[in-house]
């Protein structure tokens, strides 16, 4: 056991941190609980809590975008980090530096006695430490696994928001979809309100916001988009929705130039917001994604209010990597960390909307535990090449296990390779200039390949 008086780099803490627990993951809130209250930092300023099984990233960094053109100090929170363990932390849009993360590491450590906290948990405090010490206004919280006994889920949420619930971690969370969305449910709370992105939710979600008393709103039902491949619009429909507006200039149409509208039906009041530009982020997924921010930000209009320029230039300005990242050049190179069924179909759906490539070639790793048979049914028709990554990680699979499951769906892989650089250097060298490359399947299999493109290796 490592002498915390003898921790003087971050890579010194983060090697400590990861030897506090057994368990790389172990749910639960009394832990983190317990540290917290011997930290005695109280919640002064709102929470935003995002879970889901995918597109949280997206929505966190449109959030912290928007709100830093608004002219708030953001505080966020996410993971995994693809390079460095900074990535996850970010205060005023930059990432956190070293010596201010090992500040919050020794302050978490000196709280915690004997609890053995987690990877994932102690990094979770030393965020809300660092966030406390940077004065920040506003605090955004990216789930790590499921909801309910995440380290996150500690902190009580102003606004939560659950962008998709579909299979995936079920040896934590279940292995369906109703019992998926009671764990994600678990970052609701009463009287607050919560936003779905989910059209078709679980009714284990629909139940639990029901006792909780929460104000529940679902993408497709109570807000929505349209669009086409210039601009897009977004909708609500609200009982409370023209009080609202009343109070928030994020909702006065005034500000905002294009299509929009506030229009009463009875009690009902619905809105639209017309003339969007598209987010930066690319994909068709990113517009619901959108959406689901747009409300969020319309429910906490009273306390975190945003004029519609700051909605649009946020939009315009949003950046994060490996989520369909398209790289400059030929062939034309795609990078997406998808790594279960409906991330694969997403990923597939946005493929098939590009331009017209005469061949597409995967870099494909994945961890063992994940559905990786899910996800080569769900993208299968898009490769034409399959090049095959070992992940030299505790739970990453090897090339070969990868082949057999390629094989069981009549797929011959073009090559099996050691890490995913190799594989990623193999593609580059034989795709033809017209031609795709598809790096996908983990952040692990992304964050090879970002490394070896930092390196420049030809």
């Amino acid at each position: 056991m490592s002498n915390p008086s003898t921790l003087t780099t971050l890579a010194d803490w983060l090697t400590h941190i990861e030897r506090q627990h057994g368990q790389t993951i172990a749910l639960g809130l009394e832990r983190v609980r317990q540290v917290k209250n011997t930290l005695n930092i109280p919640q002064t300023v709102p929470v935003i809590t995002v879970a889901g099984t995918n597109g949280k990233g997206s929505v966190c960094a449109m959030l912290e975008r928007i709100l830093l053109c608004a002219g708030y100090r953001v505080g966020l929170y996410t993971s995994p980090h693809l390079l460095n363990y900074n990535e996850r932390v970010r205060i005023a849009g930059e990432a956190m530096n070293d010596a201010s993360l090992c500040d919050a590491f020794a302050q978490v450590e000196a709280a915690r006695n004997d609890v053995p906290l987690t990877y994932f948990e102690f990094g979770t405090l030393a965020a809300w430490v660092a966030f406390a010490a940077a004065k920040v206004e506003v605090v955004i919280l990216e789930v790590g696994l499921g909801g309910r006994l995440d380290a996150v889920n500690a902190f009580d949420t102003d606004c939560a928001i659950i962008t998709s619930i579909d299979i995936d971690h079920t040896e934590y969370l279940g292995e369906t979809r109703e019992l998926i969305g009671f764990e994600k449910a678990g970052v609701l709370r009463a009287g607050k309100p919560a936003i779905l992105g989910d059209a078709k939710p679980p009714t284990s979600v629909l139940k639990h916001a029901e006792k909780l008393g929460v104000n529940l709103q679902i993408l497709g039902r109570d807000f929505g988009y349209s669009g086409d491949q210039v601009q897009w619009a977004w909708w609500s429909s609200e009982a409370k929705q023209e009080k609202a507006r009343q109070k928030s200039p994020s909702l006065n149409a005034d500000a905002l130039s294009g299509d929009n509208s506030v229009t009463r039906r009875g009690e009902l009041s619905v809105t639209r917001r017309g003339g969007l530009a598209h987010p930066a982020l690319r994909g068709l997924i990113q517009l619901g994604n959108a959406s689901v921010v747009m409300a969020a930000l319309n429910a906490l209009s009273d306390v975190l209010p945003v004029a519609m320029q700051d909605i649009r230039r946020g939009f315009a300005e949003v950046e994060l990597p490996g989520r369909f990242q398209v790289l400059a050049g030929l062939p034309t190179v795609v990078l997406d960390v998808a790594h279960n069924p409906q991330a694969a179909g997403i990923l597939s759906d946005s493929l098939g909307n590009m331009a017209f490539h005469p061949d597409t070639w995967a870099v494909f790793g994945m961890l063992s535990d994940k559905d990786i048979k899910g996800v080569v049914e769900r993208i299968k028709g898009r490769i034409d090449h399959w090049m095959l990554a070992t992940l030299d990680e505790p739970r990453g699979s090897t090339a070969e296990a990868l082949k057999t499951v390629l094989a069981e769906q009549g797929i011959k892989p073009a090559g099996l390779f050691d890490t995913p650089a190799a594989a990623w250097q193999a593609a580059r060298e034989r795709a033809k200039e017209n031609d795709r490359i598809v790096v996908f399947g983990s952040f692990h299999t992304v964050a090879d390949v970002l490394r070896d493109l930092a390196t420049g290796t030809k």
